[in-house]
């Protein structure tokens, strides 16, 4: 006899129409599964996909401004927090329209990932049980794990949403993290919970710039964190704002709006502020008779420099240390990086190969520090040096050795890079006249400057580099075979931007690089992969930088990509340098790469499809 589990009676009997039994479920589940039965909705069917406009989203993106800016960029530290565990984090508001989404690669190509886009609805009476909804209507934390849904459709999805709440306790926006299996990550909600009261926090401190903030807690080790209570005052000592764990800190006394300083604590705001301007822990009651610690985190303009700690505290879970170099999530990359380490310990020469711009030097400096090499990382644009020069500059030259020569001579990159790696970059345009010095040096490693007669033996990794096909032109008689032959040891292959399948990881590891805690929304990576890229990530790099300079806020999304693509290749020919026509030709463009649907883009948009069609113009169409 099979025993079925809580889980597997409560789905049999909500999908046969039966009563729901008790006990197997959470309640609030069981409610919400009991609300969709009352609404009609059949769990075995599709739900309601609605999808409003996307000036709709643009509208609600405007007037949710502030705690758009400071949720994007937690958004971007809850994702580096749990990347790799095929998951998304969506910003909604407080009715479960979603707004923005941050998500792995894996997760924006499922088909979840394509049902949470912005302007989607999530709302129970559209979607049935999920965590949005359920946290909307709760304002409290929910989880919804796996068969916890309403609908069958979504069994796959464990999704966490925490309401981000104002001051005085309403709903303004969620969080959500979803991720693409049954298992209940506890981890995953706490971290939720937490990235969505650091946005509590941060509008606080927002929303209260000419107030003063107290931070306050029973236990000084818990000052600097999310259980400690921020209170903000005005200069008079009236209550502004209390945050969460603040309330449940003064429970039980007078602390709603317009409350002062002097009822909800024994001592006088003036005589309180006093010992708090001094620096350091301050011990007081409150009107209970419990004693807390308190800070000043922010002193009001006018009466001092603003204290520095005014920012709320990195929460303890964020993760420490440096990101890589670069991103080589990309299969052929990893591949072409799988031999490095056994090439250097057997000293193989390694020749690398890719377009300009695909991070050829950066996989050399890779290669030197896979090495261990204790000596310098030399590179050698060799497309750079004149051909009279060439061998002057590699092996070097004694004093006066010829005409302009350096009066103090020169020991040479090779003799430079000893006991480290000499990077050759651009080799195919190294002059025919040099590849036989090259050719000898790289049999016998050793260098004789220019001018003179002591040889000199050196320990070098060679690392060459070239965008060219170095065959084509050693068929041409262009370039020495036997001189390719000793420098193709181990050949990898960079792939261009436009095939690699981590882009939006590099997108995001440059965007990094460039402005730490900077956010990109989903929709506009969409956008960016659209490109072709012929300048590959250098190209990327500008057009980020471009970007950074014309974003509004904390975040890139795609609404800067549509107003700041001023180039003409981001409309149609018919549209082409027409003003006002052009910017709703880049909109309509912009939209389909995020729906990649002409029906979906056409209803955001609110146009006709004949009119999207037009617009597109040669996008490949669904």
């Amino acid at each position: 006899m099979q025993i079925l589990s809580g889980m597997d009676r409560a789905r049999n009997a909500l999908e046969r129409g039966e009563r729901l039994p008790g006990g197997t479920l959470p309640l609030p589940i069981a409610e919400s599964w009991q609300r969709c039965r009352e609404l009609g909705l059949d769990p075995h069917r599709q739900p309601r996909g609605e999808v409003v406009p996307f000036a709709t989203v643009t509208r609600r993106r405007q007037k949710m401004e502030g705690l758009r800016r400071l949720a994007l960029a937690e958004m971007q530290v809850l994702y580096a927090q749990i990347a790799g565990s095929n998951l998304m984090i969506a910003l909604a508001d407080a009715g479960g329209m979603v707004l923005d989404t941050i998500s792995d690669q894996a997760f924006t190509e499922s088909t979840a990932g394509r049902a949470i886009i912005p302007g989607s609805l999530w709302d129970e009476a559209r979607r049935g049980t999920n965590a949005l909804g359920l946290a909307s209507d709760a304002s409290q934390p929910v989880g919804v794990f796996g068969r916890e849904h309403y609908f069958t459709c979504h069994a796959h999805l464990s999704c966490m949403a925490a309401p981000i709440l104002d001051a005085h306790g309403q709903v303004l926006g969620l969080l959500d993290a979803s991720c693409a299996n049954e298992a209940r990550q506890q981890h995953t909600h706490a971290l939720v919970r937490m990235a969505a009261a650091q946005i509590e926090n941060g509008l606080i401190f927002q929303e209260c710039a000419d107030n003063f903030i107290l931070a306050f807690h029973p236990r000084a080790e818990y000052l600097d964190t999310l259980s400690a209570g921020l209170l903000a005052l005005s200069r008079d000592g009236v209550v502004t704002a209390l945050n969460r764990p603040g309330s449940a800190l003064l429970s039980g006394l007078p602390a709603g709006a317009d409350a002062r300083f002097d009822t909800l604590f024994e001592m006088p705001f003036a005589r309180a502020l006093d010992g708090l301007l001094r620096g350091g822990v301050f011990p007081i009651r409150d009107a209970a008779g419990s004693q807390v610690l308190m800070v000043c985190r922010q002193i009001a303009p006018g009466l001092a420099v603003r204290n520095l700690h005014q920012e709320p505290q990195a929460r303890p879970h964020d993760k420490g240390g440096s990101a890589p170099r670069f991103v080589c999530a990309d299969a052929a990359v990893k591949a072409a990086m799988a031999d490095i380490g056994q090439a250097v310990a057997m000293g193989m020469p390694i020749h690398l190969t890719g377009e300009t711009g695909t991070g050829k030097e950066l996989m050399a400096r890779h290669i030197h520090e896979v090495s261990g090499r204790r000596g310098e990382f030399v590179a050698v644009n060799c497309g750079a040096l004149a051909e009279q020069l060439f061998v002057a500059e590699i092996f070097g030259h004694e004093q006066g050795a010829f005409t302009n020569a350096r009066a103090e001579g020169s020991i040479g990159l090779a003799r430079q890079a000893d006991g480290g790696t000499l990077f050759l970059d651009e080799i195919a345009d190294i002059p025919l006249s040099a590849q036989t010095a090259l050719l000898r040096f790289l049999d016998a490693r050793e260098v004789r400057p220019v001018g003179g007669l002591k040889i000199h033996k050196v320990d070098v990794q060679i690392v060459s580099a070239t965008n060219r096909n170095l065959e084509a032109m050693v068929a041409e008689r262009a370039f020495r075979a036997d001189l390719l032959y000793r420098l193709n040891g181990l050949v990898l292959h960079l792939p261009p931007l436009s095939a690699r399948s981590d882009f939006a990881l590099v997108v995001k590891h440059l965007l990094q690089e460039l402005a730490p805690g900077v956010a990109i929304t989903d929709a506009a990576i969409a956008s960016l992969a659209q490109r072709e890229w012929p300048g590959n990530i250098r190209e990327l790099r500008s057009l980020l930088q471009r970007l950074l300079l014309r974003r509004q806020g904390a975040f890139i999304d795609e609404t800067c990509l549509v107003e700041g693509a001023g180039d003409s290749g981001d409309t149609c020919p018919a549209c082409r340098d027409r003003g006002l026509a052009s910017r709703i030709c880049r909109e309509i463009r912009a939209t389909y790469r995020v729906h990649r649907s002409v029906t979906h883009t056409a209803r955001a948009l609110g146009l006709s499809r004949t009119t999207v069609y037009k617009h597109l113009c040669g996008e490949p169409l669904n």
